[in-house]
């Protein structure tokens, strides 16, 4: 096994000449076939919906990054006859478009591509089958059967004109996490919609200063509050076309409850994966909206809260609102690389690490995408004791996430970090950077190639 650690790159788009080569490659269909686009071999066969290059023993080349590691150790464990070559890198992590500047590089040199890879985003078909990378998963390789249990809508954002390319880790969906016996001694209640979260935030900053009720210091802070609130920042309207306004009501009413929450301090600015935060407010967290994952990875794993302590409850509503809705925070999906030359192996590992109990069901630190893995680990999740509650809450929040919100060749994470999260330190209201942040998100789409409408 191999384990390096690459340091993120800029993102960088394929020329358009170069990907017109790609996409046309990737799209031909012959018995046999010369290499061309991303650099197969000659002589290769036309199988599962696309050019297959020569088969051959050898290391399974898995990217992963630190979460999904132990994922690709258990595999090894329960598959010692299966020779894997387990590589750690950032996992494309706040949008840095590792990968796809690797595949880039990689189909120059005709080498290098890995067998299947992690990725912490959602968006990587967007330009992984343009790129020739990303191998059709619904002609012939995954059964229909298995792809049928996966959770409605969970692998949309892997389907690139009516083919899958991807397979969904986990759903990422947004609920409000909260510490029920600290808000039981305060006497608080939990709210259900955002008027009401607004006022519990007012009253813990008179009544409790220094306690929070969210965090608004990440860059997917938009994907937890804009996004929760239908804001129009991100509506991927077709292949290459997306619809962008910031500063519509659904997204300044959120902004306007964000700088009222960050002005009284009872909304941190830290970042909840930071060091500042970890030492002065991780255990003052009353209230806290966030992603699936919160539960095990940062109040678990990296708060360390004590057992029994942190509960989950829907995210909150705007009143008069009769369509619930809720965000995403990454998730991650599985790729598997048109250029492997153990696709068998490779589809084996694909197959398992998405939908096999023993890591989906038993281990994994997210809410699985696979139906049958979350029933079992949400049972799981019941029986550890944990929790102070059911996660309900999570199961009923898996299908309320709003569609409005797209997942475009663009990364919405990089373009808060770079443009909104600065001004937050600096003392600048949300409100005041909306219009920025959309001229900013419709530069990046355009440099992207999408035809952006305001």
């Amino acid at each position: 096994m191999t384990v390096n650690k690459p340091a993120s790159s800029p993102k960088r788009a394929l020329g358009k000449k170069r990907a017109a080569s790609l996409a046309g490659c990737a799209a031909t269909v012959l018995l046999t076939m010369t290499a061309c686009g991303g650099g197969g071999t000659a002589g290769t066969t036309a199988k599962d919906g696309f050019a297959q290059a020569p088969q051959k023993d050898g290391a399974l080349t898995v990217w992963v990054d630190a979460t999904r590691m132990d994922a690709a150790k258990l595999y090894q464990r329960q598959h010692p006859d299966v020779k894997l070559d387990i590589v750690s890198y950032d996992g494309d992590a706040n949008g840095s478009n590792y990968l796809q500047t690797k595949v880039q590089l990689f189909n120059r040199t005709h080498k290098g591509w890995p067998d299947v890879v992690f990725s912490s985003q959602n968006n990587e078909a967007s330009w992984a089958v343009d790129a020739g990378f990303a191998a059709p998963l619904d002609k012939g390789l995954v059964a229909r059967s298995t792809l049928g249990q996966f959770a409605r809508g969970a692998n949309d954002v892997c389907t690139v004109k009516g083919t899958l390319y991807c397979l969904r880790n986990d759903l990422s969906q947004a609920v409000l996490w909260y510490n029920a016996p600290l808000l039981k001694r305060f006497g608080y209640t939990v709210p259900t919609t955002w008027e009401e979260f607004q006022a519990l935030g007012e009253k813990v900053a008179k009544e409790h200063p220094g306690y929070l009720v969210g965090d608004a210091g990440d860059s997917f802070t938009p994907e937890i509050y804009l996004w929760a609130s239908k804001c129009g920042a991100n509506h991927i309207t077709g292949p290459k076309a997306v619809s962008v306004n910031t500063t519509g009501e659904s997204c300044t009413r959120m902004a306007k409850l964000m700088d009222a929450l960050i002005e009284n301090k009872s909304m941190s600015t830290s970042g909840v994966f930071s060091t500042d935060f970890g030492k002065n407010e991780a255990d003052k967290v009353l209230l806290m909206p966030g992603p699936a994952w919160y539960g095990g990875a940062l109040f678990k794993g990296t708060f360390k809260a004590p057992a029994k302590q942190i509960a989950a409850a829907p995210v909150p509503q705007w009143q008069g609102e009769t369509s619930p809705s809720t965000g995403n925070v990454g998730g991650g999906t599985w790729l598997l690389s048109q250029h492997s030359t153990h696709i068998k192996a490779a589809t084996d590992f694909l197959k398992w690490v998405t939908t096999d109990d023993a890591y989906q069901g038993a281990k994994a630190p997210g809410f699985p995408a696979y139906a049958p893995a979350a029933e079992t680990w949400l049972k799981g999740q019941d029986a550890s004791g944990y929790f102070a509650g059911d996660l309900s809450a999570l199961k009923a929040a898996s299908s309320q996430v709003w569609p409005g919100w797209g997942s475009g060749r663009f990364s919405q994470e990089a373009i808060w970090a770079a443009t909104v999260k600065p001004g937050l330190t600096q003392g600048k209201s949300v409100v005041s950077m909306l219009p920025a942040w959309q001229d900013s998100i419709v530069k990046y789409a355009e440099s992207n190639g999408y035809k952006v409408s305001q």
